[in-house]
């Protein structure tokens, strides 16, 4: 039985999907592992570059793109590894990266989850860790506050543009492009929720862990390469049309019947007309 279960959901993103899998098998964790690639329908030959190179890997290959979360949930239905690795198609893992993630989460009993610190190619590192969307986060975002005052953590709590990557902390939501359970959370709080197909079903998973007891830490030893954005940026406008609509129902789940009807209405508002500006900005920009 391995110890690690690997989850990897691809999309068009076969040659960063190759590096990905060789820096897994040029840097295992030191106990046993299964590595499950589900492809969403791709049309450049990822299914065929893992099934060749890759024998060893579970592959999952999709006649049509069903979506992240879903793809996700098949993996997580595959899995039996007393950890979860959701992993991005555009990541590669560094030596010791995935032994030090599941010694962290041994040592922490009360982690449901942890995320990494995140490195551009270049050197830099990526901001990955957000606050959640509270209506204080969201309406001070909307209205530039939190722009102002970058380094207050009241006014700039959903961005976390002061956060330190350099100590582990306990957190919201890290990006999932690396975001590590165990299983007994996993199955305490279920799967992604597959009305999130694109974006937000990783915030409303972790939203969910941590309504449940759980802690999540951001782990600043534990880190990855992340090239970024390689399966969004094929769908730049759409992916920011799905992004708001992603919001909106994120809202609607957890926030209608609890906020007062009026806060609630400011907050949807703002949602869509955020959602229309930034489409709007991007199509001046060419799409950028």
């Amino acid at each position: 039985m391995p110890t690690l279960s690997i989850c990897i959901v691809n999309w068009n993103t076969g040659t960063l999907l190759r590096a990905c899998l060789q820096s897994i098998y040029r840097h295992p964790p030191s106990e046993p592992f299964e590595v499950i690639v589900v492809d969403n329908a791709s049309h450049d030959g990822s299914a065929e570059m893992v099934r060749q190179e890759f024998p060893q890997v579970v592959l999952i290959a999709n006649a049509e793109n069903l979506g992240y979360a879903r793809g996700n949930n098949q993996a997580l239905q595959r899995a039996r590894g007393e950890f979860v690795l959701l992993l991005n198609p555009d990541t590669e893992v560094f030596p010791d990266t995935l032994d030090r993630a599941i010694a962290f989460l041994r040592a922490h009993s009360e982690a449901g989850a942890i995320g990494a610190k995140q490195i551009f190619p270049d050197g830099r590192v990526q901001p990955s860790v957000r606050g959640f969307p509270t209506p204080v986060n969201l309406l001070c975002e909307v209205t530039g506050l939190a722009r102002l005052f970058p380094h207050s953590r009241k006014l700039g709590g959903y961005r976390m543009r002061w956060f330190s990557y350099d100590s582990v902390a306990e957190v919201d939501q890290p990006m999932a492009t690396f975001l590590m359970a165990p299983r007994a959370v996993i199955e305490q709080v279920g799967w992604m929720d597959e009305a999130f197909p694109l974006f937000f079903n990783d915030v409303d998973w972790c939203y969910r862990i941590k309504q449940a007891g759980w802690k999540i830490y951001f782990v600043p030893e534990v880190q990855i390469l992340h090239h970024g954005g390689a399966s969004t940026r094929q769908v730049r406008l759409s992916a920011l049309r799905e992004s708001h609509r992603a919001l909106e129902a994120f809202y609607r789940k957890h926030y209608r019947g609890v906020l007062n009807p009026i806060l609630y209405a400011l907050c949807i508002t703002a949602i869509r007309l955020g959602g229309v500006l930034r489409v709007l900005y991007a199509r001046l920009r060419g799409g950028r």
